[in-house]
């Protein structure tokens, strides 16, 4: 029945929509304040220093095309492992600084709402990376611009 009703095309479409959006909006954030970005990087204090910078450059980047992609639903299950990916790492990275006690902003939506790390963060992660687990198994490609090229 649980498989059923996550081959829904609507369902899927909503999920691929969403988890993209959350990543457009996050990636336009941290572009629009790259020194805030870079600041936030820092403070988790688990990179070097010559890494953090290309970090704040490169990451949003790839979160702005992976999240456009998925909202089109060109290679959704790719662009869905990317963005699992990349939720994996954020969860370990706000995991690590709970346990190091640093009293820091995230970083995930760049400086605008100045979130701390801590359980909220991992929780929210984690129902972002179900999402995107769901669409690598599920796949998604109603209403997709490729689907529309093609006929």
């Amino acid at each position: 029945m649980f498989n059923h009703i996550l081959n829904n095309k609507y369902l899927m479409l909503i999920v691929r929509v969403v988890l993209g959006f959350v990543f457009v909006y996050a990636a336009v954030t941290k572009i629009s304040d790259p020194e805030g970005f870079s600041q936030a990087i820092y403070n988790y204090k688990l990179l070097p220093l010559f890494l953090v910078n290309i970090f704040a450059i490169i990451l949003p980047w790839i979160e702005l095309s992976t999240g456009v992609l998925l909202i089109f639903g060109i290679s959704v299950k790719e662009n869905s492992a990317i963005i699992s990916g990349l939720l994996v790492v954020f969860i370990l990275a706000v995991l690590i600084s709970l346990f190091r006690s640093l009293d820091i902003n995230c970083g995930c939506f760049g400086t605008l709402n100045g979130s701390k790390v801590g359980l909220r963060k991992i929780l929210e992660n984690i129902g972002l990376l179900v999402l995107g687990f769901i669409l690598i198994k599920f796949d998604s490609n109603f209403f997709s611009l490729l689907n529309k090229i093609k006929n």
